[in-house]
């Protein structure tokens, strides 16, 4: 058992919520058994496993730490006994296209330049509920693997395709796959209920701040808006990201069909 703080490898842990020491190691963090138990059913290489209870993975390190000294590595206060060291996953566009396109009218989500990694992680959960088929995160100004983004999103970031790239790579393999393209703006023409969403669709979400980059104004595209009936003039992009998840999803029929 671990009852140092001081101990190297808890030191190392500690250093891995920092994103350049993730990006360095090629490694994140897990905080939780809920998250753990979903990143290990998606395949999720799991370097090892620290934990103040007894419990064991088959054959993965299991190594106990002292109670008292659990939460200098936990994330904030919301740890429940359990943190593992994973290896990042390599996920590339090629694999997401293999995986999306097994699916006749794929339903898909842009992210551009979101920063905020609980938004990120919302997102992810809404996602993972309304049955999306896979989510593009273009010119992200957050670490896809901050134990925030994975804890927000309760371990559903591990199940659904997924894939980091650029906007005007992502721009041009919608294009050319013909998939649709629901631009969600403030300043959109069109309702939200009026725009067709069981064609082969992605919904462009962006920044928090500042909105999409002007790459999504061109041809091709189809600006469509929430109405707001108050003083605000949007909404929260984990909270638009639902409403218009699941309306995609009722326009396509029988839930869950």
């Amino acid at each position: 058992m671990i009852s140092s703080p001081s101990n190297p490898r808890l030191k190392d842990v500690v250093k891995l919520r920092e994103s350049k020491y993730r990006r360095r190691t090629g490694r994140f963090l897990i905080d939780g058994h809920r998250e753990v138990d979903r990143a290990i059913r998606c395949g999720i290489r799991i370097i090892e496993v620290f934990t103040t209870e007894d419990v064991h993975f088959p054959e993965i390190r299991t190594t106990p730490v002292a109670g008292n000294i659990f939460g200098k590595i936990a994330f904030g206060n919301r740890h429940d006994g359990i943190l593992a060291v994973a290896e990042t996953p390599q996920w590339t566009l090629n694999t997401f296209e293999k995986t999306v396109t097994k699916t006749r009218t794929p339903l898909l989500t842009v992210l551009e330049g979101l920063e905020k990694p609980g938004n990120v992680g919302a997102v992810f959960r809404s996602a993972d509920g309304a049955g999306l088929d896979g989510i593009l995160i273009t010119d992200p100004l957050t670490d896809l693997f901050n134990p925030n983004t994975i804890r927000s999103s309760l371990g559903t970031i591990f199940r659904i395709p997924t894939v980091v790239t650029s906007s005007c790579e992502t721009f041009g393999w919608l294009r050319k796959q013909e998939i649709h393209l629901a631009v969600a703006r403030c300043d959109g023409a069109i309702p939200y209920t009026n725009y067709d969403f069981r064609r082969p669709t992605a919904i462009v979400l962006g920044n928090e701040a500042d909105g999409l980059s002007d790459l999504w104004n061109g041809h091709g595209t189809t600006v469509i808006a929430l109405p707001m009936s108050g003083i605000a003039d949007s909404l929260n992009v984990s909270a638009a990201a639902a409403v218009l998840f699941y309306e995609a999803r009722r326009q396509r029929g029988p839930y869950f069909l």
